[in-house]
């Protein structure tokens, strides 16, 4: 079930200087909610956070802040949250030619005192995938 659909704001670090602040469009679905074959999953919290145009930092450069942010402000517990970052398709060119297909990247961390470290990207695969995306779907 979807809990959460819209920009999120994080504060990065550096003080006054607000250092690697941002925005993400962010969506958070709740699996426990959606009592599905009755079914249980070890991460059951999955977070979804996408670039949008008015940021000035990436997801991919501040993902670090942005799952420790959503931990904190949801108080969810790191290990039962999957964080995965999505980049829709784009197409570009003169004719539109391009295509930059759409792109789930699941983010693992270590976590130290309550704080995503060490981020390590990898691609997300079925069935996984699949569950996403059916939630992607859901969302729209």
């Amino acid at each position: 079930m979807l809990i959460y659909d819209d920009k999120f704001a994080w504060e990065g670090f550096g003080g006054i200087l607000r250092l690697a602040s941002g925005k993400c469009h962010l969506r958070i679905f709740d699996l426990k909610q959606n009592k599905q074959n009755g079914l249980a999953h070890l991460k059951p919290i999955i977070v979804i956070a996408t670039d949008v145009d008015d940021s000035r930092m990436s997801v991919r450069s501040c993902s670090g802040h942005i799952a420790t942010s959503v931990a904190r402000k949801f108080n969810f517990k790191p290990d039962r949250m999957m964080f995965i970052e999505y980049y829709p398709r784009k197409v570009y060119g003169e004719q539109g030619d391009q295509v930059i297909e759409e792109k789930y990247d699941l983010v693992d961390f270590n976590w130290h005192d309550d704080k995503a470290i060490q981020p390590k990207w990898r691609a997300l695969k079925p069935p996984m995938l699949d569950v996403v995306k059916g939630l992607m779907e859901y969302a729209k």
